[in-house]
């Protein structure tokens, strides 16, 4: 088959798309892979062993008044801009929908704010599946709530797992800002609802093994059959070593399971107050650590970490304000806990590998998925203010100290998170969803012949 791609304008979309456009070139597939020029260029290089039938489809991002020259992922664009970048990313219907006119594709996969591309395959009668890379939880949380998962109440099954704890108000007041129109004219809940609409099939990135309380939910969403990705672990020879790396390098040095490797993704910084409240929670900790820290914009180096902070911390703490090999880093013995801002991918990461996750959600999804970790008893959120999301050095502290430094409570976790690593890291399992979506993507192209 040929099979066109369609990711999201976000470094955390456009990598898992990648890795899903391999794995179905390794069976065979012919893929076109559609993003706009800057994208494209910063993806990592694609397997030799499948390179000659992974195709770019470079479609330029339009101009915009006010949207900075450049600015072609969300990762480039400040809060206040994302409207814009919205609307620029609306303005790629027209080219998309003419490449997809001569392309001979046998079906789309297209992201689920790609209300558009969805449109475009409509009109071309080719087969269309939406993506939702997010876990079931988060899905059923937002589209499914009047059906509630059960999950096991008896004392000893309570002690390993308990229901989801509910949202957070901060975290529902962000949610709500989701469904301003702004400039572009379209909410982002109204992108993937005409999306929806305009599909044949749901894909969804996880697996009844992960999340056997919600996937049971998930047969049908909105009418639509749904299929399942599994959770794409990384594969080894996917993955973008570096040993020469000075933070690997450094992590030779430290002993095993020491270490809490810090990352909260590239997509939405800290502003420097928090940046500061969590580097003295590291402080009072005492702990070995590696941050990989992206920088807020318009904070000066002077001024993005506490005064004295890497003086008091030198010798057992390295902050990187640079891209880091992350699954490098993972994957050492030296490291022993996550302390991750739970984007889906992080998450699956961390969990590949064992380690118990300290959570810092920021944005999206990440919350729903923090809550679904700590109700598997693999991690630990970090204490936040309900009305307003902020927290203190204290409640960073006491998070990192449960889950990497006291005895009895890192034990726990660290034995969930092993549990859970047995799911992940078992690649036989996802590989098996990824030829299970292949066949029902080929009984829509069957179908679709059959009609014409």
């Amino acid at each position: 088959m040929h099979i066109v791609i369609c990711p999201w304008l976000a470094l955390g979309h456009l990598l898992p798309c990648l890795d899903l456009a391999q794995r179905l070139a390794s069976r065979g597939h012919r893929v076109s892979f559609v993003s706009t020029p800057r994208n494209i260029s910063r993806l990592p290089s694609v397997r030799p062993a499948v390179a000659p039938l992974v195709a770019f489809v470079s479609l330029p991002l339009p101009r915009v008044d006010g949207l900075p020259d450049g600015a072609e992922s969300t990762n480039d664009v400040p809060y206040e801009k994302f409207e814009l970048h919205r609307k620029a990313f609306d303005g790629l219907a027209s080219p998309f929908s003419e490449f997809l006119s001569s392309a001979s594709a046998d079906c789309i996969i297209v992201d689920h704010f790609h209300h558009w591309a969805a449109a475009a395959a409509l009109e071309h009668k080719v087969p269309c599946a939406m993506l939702l890379l997010s876990s079931t939880h988060m899905i059923a949380s937002n589209f499914i709530a009047d059906r509630r998962p059960k999950y096991a109440e008896s004392p000893a099954a309570a002690g390993q797992r308990r229901p989801p704890a509910a949202a957070p108000t901060f975290e529902v007041a962000r949610r709500g800002l989701a469904h301003n129109k702004g400039s572009s004219g379209m909410s982002m809940p109204e992108r993937t609802a005409l999306t929806l609409s305009r599909c044949s099939l749901v894909v969804v990135r996880s697996c009844v093994e992960f999340e056997p309380e919600t996937v049971p939910l998930l047969s049908t969403l909105r009418g639509k059959p749904v299929a399942f990705l599994g959770l794409m672990p990384p594969s080894p020879e996917g993955r973008r070593e570096d040993g020469e790396d000075d933070t690997v390098r450094w992590l030779d040095a430290q002993p095993t399971k020491s270490i809490v490797y810090v990352a909260l993704g590239s997509e939405v910084p800290l502003g420097v107050e928090q940046v500061h409240e969590l580097a003295l929670g590291l402080e009072l900790t005492g702990t070995r650590f590696l941050w990989a820290l992206r920088k807020p914009s318009g904070v000066s180096d002077a001024d993005l970490l506490p005064a004295g902070f890497e003086e008091r911390t030198r010798g057992r703490g390295v902050v990187a304000t640079r891209w880091v090999p992350q699954m490098s880093i993972l994957a050492h013995a030296a490291v022993g806990a996550f302390l991750t801002h739970c984007g889906w991918s992080s998450t699956i990461e961390g969990l590949m590998f064992g380690h118990p996750l300290i959570m810092l959600p920021i944005s999206g999804d990440q919350g729903s998925n923090a809550r679904l970790i700590e109700s598997k008893n693999a991690g630990l959120q970090v204490p936040r203010n309900d009305g307003d999301g902020s927290f203190d050095r204290e409640g960073v502290a006491a998070a990192i100290r449960a889950v990497a430094v006291e005895e009895e409570s890192s034990r726990v976790f660290e034995a969930n998170a092993k549990k859970l690593q047995e799911i992940v890291a078992d690649m036989a399992c996802h590989e098996r969803y990824i030829d299970g979506l292949l066949q029902q993507l080929k009984s829509y192209n069957s179908t679709r012949i059959e009609a014409s």
